[in-house]
């Protein structure tokens, strides 16, 4: 617009051209969004091993004259989707596994199975544990720590909810007799394995102990063990302390780091800091052993309740009593399994296991005042 005698003067439309459109930039960027993404069809497939602050060490032509050890980094394009052990990746860039490389993980393939858990039953957001797991081995000692039905629900509800195979192991056996513990799931379809200290060389297999030292475990149950790891990938989870590391070490000959229990508190020390997936020697294809880290919760918050009901199948019979809509807590009325134990159904131990079935629900306040007890806390 021109001035005459400071006053503007309209401009004729006909004499604007382009240059006099001002353009706002994109603040995001000149480049064009778009959802295709590279195909990566030079990509290889690598198995997740472990996870260390920001890096994926993956196994690369497994069972293969070239099976390697990849280390590899995210792509940002990933930075939300949580990578685990167990996953199967495609990763791109220098996948020689040469020193001082770094591959670039650019996709997590399908998964098989998910064990997840949440941090308590508050809280919405899940964490993934082991990704294509096809079996889960709870560990838990019958004494030293003392052992809590309240965490072996809570992992057998995680199992059957991922579509896992749960087993159960108790060590320490020749510390404390753990028959009490057991009567909770002798209604239940799973394999229990019982391992104590050998008494001799004889019968026992050398591993690295909660201390650090020798231990010699019971070569029976060792075996026992490991007739059902072969041709699978194994979880296997427990408080820390409970000799779980050292099972490991004895089946795979590696010296996981082990770690003893606070005299005190009686709760284990954190020695292991991340999962990892060891390879079992002399055994067939895809035979894997995955040890986790100790933990001292283990949320169901992305768990239905119908779903935890159902992972007890002992007691999920009596439901057919109930009347509609029943939530089966403490105040349902006229609760068929209530019913169910009360007519022996569920065995001796029936009751304990309705109580820890109303405890995962989160329904009675008088059993979370319980918690705190030796079997059935969930800490």
């Amino acid at each position: 617009m021109g001035t005459a005698q400071g006053l503007p003067v309209a401009r004729s439309t006909d004499s604007w051209d382009e240059s006099d459109v001002r353009i706002r930039p994109n603040k995001k960027g000149s480049r064009p969004r778009t959802k295709d993404r590279p195909a990566y069809e030079d990509a290889v497939t690598g198995r997740i091993i472990t996870v260390d602050r920001g890096r994926y060490t993956a196994v690369v032509g497994e069972d293969s004259g070239h099976e390697r050890t990849v280390i590899a980094a995210r792509a940002r394009e990933l930075r939300r989707s949580p990578v685990v052990a167990g996953d199967f990746v495609s990763l791109v860039g220098d996948v020689s596994g040469d020193p001082d490389t770094l591959a670039r993980l650019v996709r997590i393939q399908d998964r098989k199975t998910l064990l997840r858990r949440s941090a308590d039953d508050t809280d919405p957001i899940e964490r993934a544990v082991v990704a294509n797991a096809d079996q889960l081995v709870v560990v838990v000692a019958a004494a030293n720590p003392e052992p809590r039905t309240g965490f072996i629900d809570r992992a057998l509800v995680a199992a059957y909810d991922a579509g896992i195979e749960p087993l159960l192991l108790v060590t320490k056996a020749d510390v404390k007799d753990p028959a009490d513990l057991l009567d909770n799931y002798r209604h239940l379809d799973f394999p229990v394995i019982i391992s104590r200290t050998a008494d001799s060389a004889a019968s026992g297999i050398d591993a690295r102990s909660d201390d650090g030292l020798s231990a010699r475990l019971d070569v029976e149950a060792v075996s026992q063990l490991r007739a059902h790891l072969d041709g699978k990938v194994t979880v296997m989870l427990g408080h820390s302390g409970v000799g779980k590391s050292t099972m490991v070490n004895a089946l795979t000959g590696a010296e996981r780091a082990t770690g003893g229990v606070n005299a005190v508190t009686g709760r284990g020390r954190h020695t292991s800091s991340s999962a990892l997936a060891l390879k079992l020697a002399d055994a067939p294809t895809g035979s894997w052993i995955i040890d986790t880290p100790g933990i001292r919760s283990f949320g169901l918050a992305h768990v239905d309740p119908d779903r935890i009901l159902h992972s007890f199948p002992d007691l999920a019979p009596g439901t057919e009593a109930c009347e509609r809509g029943c939530k089966h807590d403490a105040t349902a009325v006229n609760c068929g399994v209530d019913a169910w134990v009360s007519a022996g159904h569920a065995g001796p131990s029936g009751a304990a296991r309705l109580a820890s079935l109303r405890r995962l629900l989160g329904t009675d306040p008088r059993m979370e005042a319980q918690e705190t007890k030796e079997l059935g806390s969930v800490s």
